[in-house]
């Protein structure tokens, strides 16, 4: 399995990005992609999640609506719409993967299972 992340940048306060993250190498549909985020000197953090077989989207609390996940099973895509962005968003941006994600473990990094590169987000105030 392969997962590849784009769609960083620099932006200023409140502005927009969207990210990215295409998966090769598996049943994409039945395939829950997350997004993690970590900053320098920081843990690396959920974001948020599309879980696969028809599952939903989860998001961290610090999203306040200001985030969208969504997935496209068609083009084996999941996508992370930011919105209103802060300075304090500013980190590397991981997508992650799991075909076996439970409800109870969407925050935690160690049971994804496969992982992309990192997109560098800068949020400029």
């Amino acid at each position: 399995v392969q997962l590849q992340a784009s769609g960083g940048g620099l932006v200023q306060a409140g502005g927009s990005l969207r990210l990215s993250c295409t998966a090769s190498g598996v049943t994409f549909s039945r395939y829950s992609v997350g997004w993690f985020r970590q900053a320098p000197g920081k843990e690396r953090e959920f974001v948020a999640v599309f879980r696969g077989n028809g599952g939903r989207s989860y998001y961290a609390d610090f999203v306040e609506g200001r985030f969208t996940i969504s997935r496209d099973n068609a083009k084996n895509t999941v996508y992370l719409q930011m919105s209103s962005l802060k300075p304090e968003d500013t980190a590397v941006y991981y997508c992650a993967g799991s075909s076996t994600l439970i409800l109870s473990a969407i925050r935690d990094p160690r049971l994804y299972n496969n992982w992309g590169q990192g997109t560098q987000v800068t949020v400029s105030s």
